[in-house]
């Protein structure tokens, strides 16, 4: 049996952001299958048009689940329903993954502020997350890893991507590193 990934989507989400991520963990000799989880039944879409029907809500998720994905867009300002899911994930040691505005999110409610971490940026942190008090932490990369989170800018779904499957260790680290380099130089490199 498949062991779930559970994927955060809200209204806007950044359907980019998803896109490496969920295929590779949802190739048939995978270990894992992604299932989608948003804050109600209803479809949600994506800032590209995608309407996705999601499998879980916060009311109805399953009570094992491998890592949580917190996918950025512009819904994250009404997200704040996600938080005991979160608290949660760190109490019983589920990794969680961020990327974009849900790094934003992380930031604002104080979950970046004593771990190394990225975001959009360290000036956007400050502005759009007044809470934070992370900046010592902060490094300028596309993706970083700590014990429990993951973050990444939003320009980062290729780095955040290999960092989740390094992180749920179902994939070989050759395998993971192969795999980015394929999809970062392409067939030729220019």
């Amino acid at each position: 049996m498949k062991k779930e990934v559970l994927m955060f989507l809200s209204n806007g989400y950044a359907d980019w952001e998803s896109g490496y991520i969920s295929a590779e963990l949802n190739k048939q000799e995978s270990e894992y299958k992604v299932r989608t989880v948003a804050l109600t039944s209803d479809n949600v879409k994506s800032m590209g048009g995608f309407t996705v029907v999601p499998d879980y809500t916060l009311d109805s998720l399953p009570a094992q689940y491998e890592m949580l994905i917190l996918i950025g867009g512009t819904g994250w300002n009404d997200n704040s329903a996600i938080t005991p899911m979160i608290e949660k994930c760190l109490q019983e040691s589920v990794p969680i993954a961020a990327i974009c505005d849900a790094t934003t999110f992380l930031a604002e409610h104080g979950y970046l502020d004593n771990i190394p971490h990225t975001g959009n940026s360290l000036d956007y942190l400050k502005q759009n997350a007044p809470n934070y008090k992370g900046e010592a932490n902060y490094i300028e990369k596309q993706a970083v890893s700590s014990e429990y989170i993951i973050t990444a800018n939003g320009t980062a779904s290729l780095e955040f991507a290999r960092e989740v499957m390094k992180k749920l260790e179902g994939f070989p680290i050759e395998t993971v590193e192969g795999w980015y380099n394929f999809f970062k130089d392409g067939f030729y490199q220019e």
